[in-house]
């Protein structure tokens, strides 16, 4: 791995400074031709220290360099899809091999059976399953699949979770709903994640057309209490909806098999994507039978039109796919993250509490799916100190939205993200002793990706969890 540039010494903050002047060109370019400047609004340059947004050239294992030579251990890669590392060189050899032998035909390909019959066997209760590209595409067909089942048209989603699609019946419910029109927005409910009354009271008031139900089963931050996937997997049963899992970032990062396999609550249909192809694009919905077969040949009803796509069969996707599913039966990659995220955890809960900010700057979540928080110096979440935090851990060589960890993340990258993370706590705490991250903090604030004026006119007053896109 090449040395890294040298970066500067900035002596009013204490901190070394990198050099960003050819990814902060790329990006001033990237904006003339591109909204927004990034493909999806997670990436975007608002998300990250002001003139420190990297534009990255490659990737290997942990790492990532960018256009101006700096190397960074990198955490939350691909937005939570890659767990296996950049370039894991299986999957990109097995995808170059199903390419050289043609990516897309006229008729189904081999790989579409020999995916469909690692799923079914991956996943326990799946019967049926259909592939795909992105997120947005398979929880929109498992919504349409939902309502062609049961003639009913509202679409209950948790309103505590932060994504589900980019389509309208979700996108109606966020803050940027511009262009969605009231009729569609009018057509999705939400209901509180953990509260069973909240559900029940959602069934009394719309009785017999609620569709479905969609939600997260855990967070990176929040795990279900006792009884309330069981008590919603109840209330299905006995009010006609169809449940839906996301197990978009949950899918083999809680377990292989999801995280309905962890909790054993069997939904109606799940939709998966990020993890299952360690970054390459595929994604997949699944589940019963009955419901899946609504969107195929053998049914007597009136049919959806169900992910019907020219690329979803597209032959790298799949062989991306089964390679990932080879390297979870060949090692155990969920508990090798555990325990990176573990080992993680303990340093920088310990570096926190050396600096004696333990209860300003924390670390939260499944070992394998952490994120950090972020308070000022009266204890309110901050967007400004998040900011801080980041541009500090970059000088020190660590790109960090959130701290989710991949089984890539070597003994020796987790040293260095400690060690940046002290670095990065002595600056935090003279901003906190100085109350204001003014004198600190080289630009403007970060913002939520997800909001309605693309300059906020105050900053929230807390600070939401990362949206990762789908």
């Amino acid at each position: 791995m090449p040395d890294r540039t040298e970066p500067e010494q900035d002596l009013a903050a204490g901190a070394p400074r990198r050099r960003f002047s050819r990814s902060n060109d790329a990006q001033r370019r990237l904006h003339d031709l591109v909204p927004g400047g990034a493909h999806t609004y997670a990436r975007g340059s608002d998300q990250y220290p002001e003139n420190m947004a990297p534009v990255i050239a490659r990737g290997a294992g942990a790492r990532v360099e960018d256009l101006d030579g700096n190397w960074f251990v990198e955490y939350g890669m691909g937005l939570r899809a890659v767990t296996l590392g950049h370039g894991y060189e299986p999957v990109v050899d097995a995808v170059a091999r199903a390419a050289r032998a043609g990516v897309n035909f006229s008729r189904p390909s081999v790989w579409e059976l020999r995916a469909a019959e690692q799923f079914v066997a991956q996943v326990p209760g799946v019967e049926m399953v259909k592939f795909a590209k992105n997120g947005s595409d398979v929880t929109t067909a498992a919504v349409k699949l939902a309502r062609a089942a049961t003639g009913r048209d509202l679409v209950a989603i948790c309103g505590t979770q932060p994504f589900f699609s980019t389509d309208d019946w979700f996108i109606g419910t966020t803050s940027m709903a511009a262009g969605v029109p009231q009729a569609y927005r009018d057509l999705t409910v939400t209901f509180r994640y953990n509260d069973l009354d909240s559900v029940r009271r959602l069934l009394d008031a719309n009785p017999g057309r609620i569709a479905a139900l969609i939600l997260e089963q855990a967070t990176a931050t929040v795990e279900p209490a006792q009884g309330f996937l069981e008590g919603l997997r109840a209330l299905a049963d006995v009010h006609g909806f169809v449940l839906i899992f996301d197990e978009m970032i949950t899918g083999m990062r809680w377990a292989l098999g999801g995280a309905q396999s962890v909790y054993g609550v069997r939904p109606d249909l799940s939709t998966w994507g990020k993890a299952l192809g360690n970054g390459f694009s595929v994604s997949a919905l699944a589940g019963r039978r009955d419901l899946m077969e609504q969107g195929g040949l053998n049914t007597d009803g009136s049919r959806p039109f169900l992910l019907s796509t020219t690329h979803g069969a597209e032959t790298t996707g799949l062989a991306a796919y089964l390679a990932v599913a080879d390297a979870y039966a060949a090692r155990d990659v969920v508990g090798i993250m555990e325990t990176q995220g573990e080992r993680l955890r303990a340093g920088f809960a310990a570096a926190a509490r050396d600096a004696g900010l333990a209860e300003q700057v924390t670390i939260m979540g499944r070992p394998s799916c952490l994120v950090f928080g972020t308070r000022d110096h009266e204890g309110n979440p901050s967007q400004a100190f998040r900011t801080l935090f980041i541009q500090e851990l970059l000088d020190r060589g660590v790109l960090a939205q959130s701290l989710v960890i991949s089984a890539a993340h070597t003994d020796e990258d987790v040293d260095l993200t400690v060690e940046a993370v002290r670095g990065a706590l002595a600056v935090y705490a003279r901003a906190i002793a100085a109350g204001t991250t003014d004198g600190f903090l080289r630009g403007r604030p970060v913002a939520p990706s997800m909001r309605e004026f693309a300059a906020p006119r105050r900053l929230p007053d807390t600070v939401p969890e990362e949206v990762t896109e789908r």
